[in-house]
């Protein structure tokens, strides 16, 4: 997957999140610092493009806090994914990296 569409797919996941949470159809302002902070950190990734995904990553980039945030989104959203978003999860999910 490129960095561009794993910006994509973490936003998915955190409007998914912030949605149930906060209920709320806009971010709220944790939710946005967290999307704001996943963007970046794609962004500097030193893998690039040719990254895996986060959790199987062997250079863990988050701060703690934002890494504890994180992997409750992703325990939320992921399994979600594929009702709100079955092609993107199945492609998320059987990508070989």
């Amino acid at each position: 997957m490129t960095i561009a569409s794993e910006k994509h797919t973490v936003e998915l996941m955190i409007k998914l999140y912030c949605h149930s949470a906060h209920k709320s159809n806009e971010l709220c302002p944790e939710c946005l610092q967290l999307l704001s902070y996943a963007h970046e950190r794609l962004e500097k990734c030193i893998y690039g493009d040719k990254k895996t995904s986060c959790k199987k990553c062997l250079t863990h980039c988050y701060k703690k806090d934002m890494r504890n945030q994180i992997k409750k989104v992703m325990r939320y959203s992921g399994p979600r994914m594929l009702w709100h978003y079955p092609l993107l999860f199945l492609k998320h999910t059987l990508s070989p990296k």
